[in-house]
Parts: structure tokens; sequence; C-alpha cells
């Protein structure tokens, strides 16, 4: 009886990169010691492949005889969810959902299927047990009929239970743990990950079913497996925040169905993931003290306006060489603008350490925070305290001066909602504004000195 030869081949364990032989560095992400082999086996005639029933059948047909129709979304429970998914969920779409371990995912999942009504849904778990995701559930406090629980890491297996109970929507947490018959290589691995993201995504168009796959991120915050697997699925989802915090982020990375410039806002509870609403109002802390080094900077978090505040701490130096500190600020963009206070503005700041802070746990990278930042700063340095009632929206340039960004209409009404008295802007914003009389005092601006006399006089 003749021997049936094992084929293997060498990925990168990193970024899915395929390798005839073993090599220490890997060529395309430029990491050391992440290439190891894995046994590739083609199915026999005699494995069993999911198949599902459709009778939708394809023919070429020119652009402009092809009719739009709208697509019904299923709505989810909640406005955050929905918001950064472009108003509902997609039938047959294939989403992947990722962020760092403990973060909220499962939690996250599991609430939307406890609270989602009226639409059978199958959660497949492959990290927990029935027991563990009972106990979640509890925790959570909903109750849901129609919401079914399977701890099972087959393919084929799911794919079974799948055909009896016909699921309207399909949970997968996570794609790391499942294997397929159809490769021999262990769960996790390069290959099993992409050959089961694509019997799934087999399953998602040609039932129509939309299904969410959690998946893991590597070290350097990306998800792990192939960089095909983004490129397979229709939305990218990933929570963020830091675990110190109880606010999480829910950003969308990529969405054939709706914008990418959405933003989801959670708070961490015991009983789950809360909603936030107007999140500038708990961004924004109450003090009761005149405390100087702090401003509120009015940012976009894709077309939602945003207050947030900025605290900066500036102290002479101890040692020789000055420390420059950020916390969700751009480093690199802090010693730009600390560059231009010194050469521009005349502000001696070589000699001094500079802290800057972002309250909340947030990362902000719209350059329309440097005129805060910047007031924040010089508030440290001179030790004079900002009101309370007034924010800042600006970009500041090399030389100085300040320009103008896109969208101030919203970020000056939602100033005015919060209950603000004056809001510092450019003065070439002027000219793009609506004409709306405003409760809320519209202060222009052309340089930073201009600010600082305002400010302290």
């Amino acid at each position: 009886m003749a021997k049936t030869k094992v084929k293997t081949t060498f990925f990168c364990q990193n970024c899915g990169a395929q390798y005839d032989k073993w090599v220490g560095k890997c060529t395309a992400c430029n990491e050391w010691n992440t290439i190891s082999e894995e046994v590739i086996s083609k199915p026999s005639p005699n494995d069993v492949k999911a198949t599902f029933n459709t009778n939708r059948t394809n023919k070429p047909q020119q652009l402009d005889n092809v009719k739009l129709s709208e697509i019904p979304r299923i709505k989810l429970p909640g406005t955050e969810l929905n918001r950064v998914l472009g108003g509902g969920l997609v039938p047959g779409s294939l989403i992947l959902f990722g962020g760092d371990p403990g973060i909220g995912k499962s939690t996250l999942m599991l609430q939307m299927s406890l609270r989602l009504k009226g639409h059978k849904i199958l959660y497949v778990t492959g990290e927990e047990s029935e027991q563990q995701t009972k106990m979640r559930a509890d925790r959570i406090g909903n109750k849901n009929p129609d919401c079914f629980i399977l701890t099972e890491t087959s393919t084929q297996n799911i794919f079974h239970h799948i055909k009896e109970l016909q699921p309207e929507i399909l949970v997968i947490d996570s794609i790391q743990t499942l294997h397929t018959t159809n490769i021999d290589s262990s769960p996790g691995s390069i290959s099993q990950v992409r050959e089961c993201t694509s019997e799934l995504m087999r399953y998602a168009k040609e039932t129509n079913t939309p299904v969410f796959l959690i998946g893991h991120i590597t070290k350097d915050g990306h998800i792990a497996g192939p960089k095909i697997l983004e490129h397979m699925v229709d939305v990218v989802l990933q929570f963020e925040g830091d675990r110190n915090h109880i606010y999480r982020l829910l950003r969308s990375i990529k969405n054939r169905s709706g914008s990418t410039n959405e933003l989801g806002i959670y708070e961490m509870h015991g009983a789950g993931l809360r909603e936030v609403d107007n999140p500038s109002e708990i961004l924004i802390s109450n003090k009761d003290e005149q405390l100087s080094g702090t401003a509120i900077g009015a940012t976009m978090e894709g077309n939602r306006p945003l207050l947030i505040e900025i605290q900066a701490l500036v102290s002479s130096a101890a040692y020789g060489t000055p420390q420059r500190s950020t916390t969700g600020f751009d480093g690199k963009r802090l010693n730009m603008l600390l560059a231009v206070l010194e050469k521009r503005c005349g502000f001696r700041l070589a000699t001094k350490d500079v802290f800057l802070n972002i309250a909340g746990g947030l990362k902000v990278n719209d350059p329309s925070i440097d005129l805060a930042v910047i007031s924040a700063i010089l508030s440290s340095s001179e030790d004079i305290y900002i009101g309370s009632n007034i924010c800042f929206s600006a970009e500041v340039g090399l030389s100085g001066e300040i320009r103008p960004i896109s969208r101030i209409d919203q970020r000056i009404m939602e100033a005015e909602k919060l209950g603000f008295d004056k809001i510092f802007i450019s003065k070439y914003n002027k000219k793009g504004m609506a004409e709306i009389n405003h409760k809320i005092e519209i202060v222009f601006v052309s340089k930073v000195e201009e600010v600082f006399r305002h400010l302290f006089g």
C-alpha cells in the first residue's frame, strides 16, 4: 500500500506570508522567528462539506441595467452599535470584531444577543463553557428565549447544528478557536483561520445570514491572523480602551455598507456595557477649585463632536534633559507645538519638563485641539487659571498662526449646548460659518499671541 505524502508549507504567524522553506526573518513584516511549519492536506472526496441551498443564479449583465434597491437592515438594540455599523446590521454581512483581551468583546456580543428580541441568534463559543456563558448572561441581567448557546470548535459540527436551528444571526467567539477537518494544522494557525473564515463567509453569502467573528489581536494591536482576513470580511470593528478606565470606544476600520467616521462610546459596569449618549459631559471633570493647567478643546470623533479636557503640567527640569511625556496625544506633535511657542512666541520652555494628558483615557489625533493644548501649557507655565466656561477649537501652524478647521458649526453648537460662554476659533473660519445667532461668545483669533493676551492679559 502506497504511503500518502504529507504536504507542508511555512507561514509567518505574524502577517501570514507563505514560504517554501524555513527562514529566520519574515521579509514581509520584518519579524524574527515567526515562521512555523504547517501541514496542508486537500480534502478527500469522502469528506463532508457544509452545503447550503440557494436559488441565486448569477450571469453577466450590463452595469447600467443593475437595479438598486434599499437594503433592509436589522436594527440592533441601542444606538451606538447601529451608528458604527452605518444604521443597522446588513443581512449576509461578515463582521470582524477585534480588541484587547478583557476589553469587553464577548460581553458586548452576548449583551447584543440577549437584548435583540424577535430574531433567532446562535452564539457559538469556543473559549468558555456553557456554565461560564450562563454566569455572564445572569450578570448582564437580560433574558431572550431566541438566544441559543453552542460550545463547539469544529466548523463541521457547527454547520450541522446551523442546519437544524436555522439562526438569523450567528456569533462566533472566537475565530482563532475554530478548526476544520480540511486543514491538518492546529487551531489558531494561519491556514486554519483563513479556511474557517472562508467557510463562514460562504455560509453568510449563500444564506443571507449576518455573522459576527470575534478576533484576537497581536501585541502590536493588529488582528491576529493573515492580513487577507480583513479583506475577506465586510466590516472590521475595533474595540479600544484602557483597562484602567471605564470607557470603551468602538471604531469602524472598514465598512462596505456605511461610513468609517462613526464612533460608539460605552461605559463598563459590573452589569455589562452601558451606552454613553452625551460623552462630553462625562469627559469634562467637575472641579470646585480653580486649578491652572487645564483647558477644554472641541474635537470631532467621526461625525460626533466631543468636548474633552486637556491637562498640562510644566515644571523646571530636575535633570539635564527635559522630559516630554504625553498620554492620549501624539508626542511628536507636542514637540512641534513647544517649538512654535519657543521660536515664534518667545516662551522659554526648552529647559522645562512638560507633561500632557487627555482626561478620560481617550486618544485624540484631531489637530483642532492644538489651541487647547497650547493654552493648557501656558496656563501651567504661568500658573494662571483658565475659566471653566472657555473652550478652544483651532489648529496651530508652524509660524504661530491659528488655522481654520472643518465643521466648526457643530463644535460651536456642542459647546453652546453644554453651557460654555466663550469659544476661541480661527478668524479664517468666519467665512464658512453659518449665519446663526449663537448664545455663546465667539472669539476670532489669528495668532497665538492674541490668545495669550485674551486669557492672561
